[in-house]
This record gives C-alpha cells, sequence and structure tokens, in this order.
C-alpha cells in the first residue's frame, strides 16, 4: 500500500524549501543514485538520527520530491523527479527575462560608447569645449 505523500500540486515554493537544505539536496543524490532504499538504509549514509532523517523525508515528501510505501515494518522512499521540472521551468523563465535585459542593456552601452567615440571635444572661439552629438564636432556660439 502506498501512502499518499506526494501533494497533488506542490507549489514552487515547497519545491524550494526542500531544495534549500543540503542535507535534502544530499538525500535527493542518495535517492537519485541508489533508487527505493528503506528509510534505515537512507539513515546510514548522513550523520543523523533516524528520526531527523524522517524529518527531512517529510519535507521533501511535501514538496512532491519522494514517495513512501509501506512493506510490512519498513518504508520505502522512492525519489520523484518530476516536480523539479516546475522549479527548473521557473528558473529558465527568469533566466531568459534576465538574459534579454542584459542583452538590452549591452546594446544601450555599446550605442552610448559609439555616441562617446565619435564625439570629440574641440574648442570653440573662446577656447572653451562643446561637444555636437550629431557629429562629434565642436560648435562655435
Amino acid at each position: 500500500m502506498i501512502t499518499a505523500s506526494i501533494p497533488i500540486t506542490p507549489s514552487p515554493n515547497d519545491i524550494f524549501v526542500a531544495l534549500a537544505d543540503p542535507t535534502r539536496r544530499r538525500m535527493i543524490e542518495q535517492l537519485s543514485v541508489l533508487g527505493p532504499v528503506t528509510i534505515s538504509q537512507l539513515t546510514e549514509a548522513f550523520p543523523i538520527s533516524r528520526q531527523a532523517v524522517t524529518k527531512h523525508l517529510d519535507t521533501l515528501a511535501d514538496a512532491g520530491l519522494v514517495e513512501t510505501e509501506r512493506r510490512g515494518r519498513e518504508r520505502i522512499v522512492t525519489f520523484r523527479p518530476e516536480p523539479l521540472r516546475e522549479a527548473t521551468d521557473w528558473v529558465t523563465t527568469v533566466e531568459s527575462r534576465w538574459d534579454r535585459r542584459l542583452a538590452a542593456l549591452a546594446l544601450l552601452l555599446a550605442a552610448e560608447s559609439d555616441v562617446a567615440e565619435t564625439a570629440q571635444p574641440t574648442p570653440d572661439r573662446s577656447g572653451r569645449f562643446a561637444m555636437n552629438k550629431n557629429n562629434g564636432e565642436g560648435t562655435t556660439p
């Protein structure tokens, strides 16, 4: 019998909360390499108590990242990567927004740099420097 430990729709916040802790990230790594294991087997890989491992697993289950199945007296834990896609999609969306913004900023800075390079100051009749932004030549009063 499988316990209902996967939320129907975990929020990205739940996923990021679960991933925020290095111990939980390491648990996900272990489960992705080893496959389904008992809580006792998982506990052997960590310098924390079984009770602490269970608490971390509860947080991972709330985010939908693990599923627990009871087999007799043992609980088997399985990694579920599907919720990571939602988090990855969110990060990708934010990343592409920033990439577009940074590209626009780079174009703006390049355009300003081109104007600054072509606009060399020259003194007017009084010896003062003035800039003509249109062609880079000095202006006269």
